[in-house]
This record gives structure tokens, C-alpha cells and sequence, in this order.
């Protein structure tokens, strides 16, 4: 696991997030010292840059937004190029505990992509209303599709290993919740190995929620929406992966 973790870049896409990546960041660096961390400033019009590299963590900046998929996808690149054997995305807000990051890339001996579960028996995160309807409805179906018992579809703490790192560097979805949910069916197609362990979700440190009670109200559409985007995509668009 030392050789593994020493292998691994934790992409940490952020979006105006200046009143919390520093201290996210100085905590991954306190519980994995030697894990190397990205961020990706994903058209911040605050500090975010600035303070993650003054953090100590590599930066890469888009002069727009481009949504969490298109920050992934560059941290896939990233690991390509540079050899890395594990990517865990981590959130820049706080949410997720660094010190589940150990466990999430010991279980990617087992499999391609591990899903930190937020629903799986761990902690007390909740949702209510139409956006748990939506996740439960979306893990079943998504459960289904990659043949993995999945609680938590479209949770952002999740591991890939080096198969999932190579066919997501050159397909990795950049549209509403294609990271999450049309990344698990790119997945399924290319064979990709899934599964979850259950983690623990800690509330925001720090700036503004990425859901308000009227975005939840239409993320029921916009969830399935994405599902059925995902399911009738050409297959030959995501060929190049098959044979990751």
C-alpha cells in the first residue's frame, strides 16, 4: 500500500473555492504525505489558484468553467503522463476525509473504479425529497448496468485505477453529471470492474453548495436526463476504450 499511495494524484476540481482549498488541501498533505495533489481551478473568479499553490499543491487553470468532468478529465491526462497508478477525486469544499483515501486505492486491487458510498452503512448523510428519489432510483438502474451492488452513484469521492485512468484520460464525460453517471456507463462498456465502500460525508467547511432547494427540485429531470444520454450515446463514440 506505501508504493501504491506513492503512486496515487489526488484531482481536486474547484470552483471558487478560496475560504477552503488551503486547509483541504494542508489536510491531505498531513494524512498522505507522500500523495501528490492537483487542483484544478476550474474558472474561479476568486483566489482559489492562488491559494492552493500556496498551499503546496500543483495547479491547473481553465479560463472558464468547465464543469467537474472536464476538471477529471484533465487529471486523468495528468496521471497519464505522468504515470500515476491511482486518481481519487477529492472535493475542494471539505466534504470528504482524506483519511479514507487509503482504503478507497487498497480496494482498486479488486477493482478498476471504488465509489466512496455515502449510503452504505457509514455516517449519517442524508438527502431528501426529489434529488433522493433520483439517487436511489439512479443507483438502481446504474447497479443493473455495471453488474455492482451501488448505493451511491453519484457520489465524487471515488478511485480509479490504472485501466479506468487510461480509457477515462481519452473519454471522460464533461456534461451535468456525466462525471458521475455516464462515467459508470462508459465504465460498464469498456468492462471496467466497479464497486463502493461505505465512507463517512462531513458537511461543507466553507463556501456555497453546489444544490439549493430549487436546484433539487429539478434534479430528478436533469439526473435521468443524463442517464438517457449516457445509455443512447453511440457506442462506437466511446470504442477506443474497450480494449483499456
Amino acid at each position: 500500500m506505501p508504493d501504491r499511495l506513492d503512486r496515487t494524484l489526488i484531482v481536486m476540481p474547484a470552483f471558487n473555492e478560496e475560504a477552503t482549498v488551503a486547509a483541504v488541501i494542508a489536510e491531505v498533505h498531513a494524512a498522505l504525505p507522500t500523495v501528490a495533489v492537483l487542483v484544478v481551478d476550474d474558472g474561479s473568479t476568486d483566489r482559489t489558484a492562488e491559494e492552493a499553490r500556496a498551499a503546496g499543491a500543483l495547479v491547473a487553470r481553465f479560463p472558464f468553467n468547465m464543469g467537474v468532468g472536464g476538471a477529471m478529465r484533465l487529471g486523468f491526462q495528468y496521471a497519464v503522463e505522468n504515470h500515476y497508478e491511482a486518481v481519487v477525486q477529492v472535493d475542494a469544499d471539505g466534504q470528504h476525509d482524506p483519511t479514507g483515501v487509503p482504503a478507497l486505492v487498497a480496494a482498486l486491487d479488486d477493482a478498476d473504479i471504488v465509489i466512496g458510498a455515502r449510503f452504505a452503512g457509514q455516517g449519517d448523510y442524508e438527502v431528501r425529497g426529489p434529488r433522493k428519489w433520483a439517487m436511489r432510483l439512479l443507483s438502481s438502474v446504474l447497479s443493473r448496468i455495471t453488474g455492482a451492488k451501488l448505493d451511491d452513484t453519484t457520489s465524487g469521492f471515488k478511485a480509479s485505477g490504472p485501466r479506468a485512468i487510461a480509457m477515462f484520460a481519452q473519454n471522460y464525460p464533461a456534461e451535468y453529471l456525466g462525471d458521475t453517471v455516464e462515467a459508470l456507463v462508459i465504465a460498464a462498456r469498456g468492462h471496467l470492474r466497479v464497486t463502493q465502500l461505505p465512507v463517512s460525508m462531513r458537511p461543507r467547511s466553507g463556501g456555497t453548495p453546489s444544490h439549493n432547494p430549487v436546484k433539487s427540485a429539478v434534479y430528478l429531470g436533469r439526473a435521468f436526463l443524463a442517464l438517457v444520454v449516457a445509455l443512447l450515446r453511440p457506442r462506437a463514440a466511446n470504442k477506443e476504450t474497450s480494449t483499456a
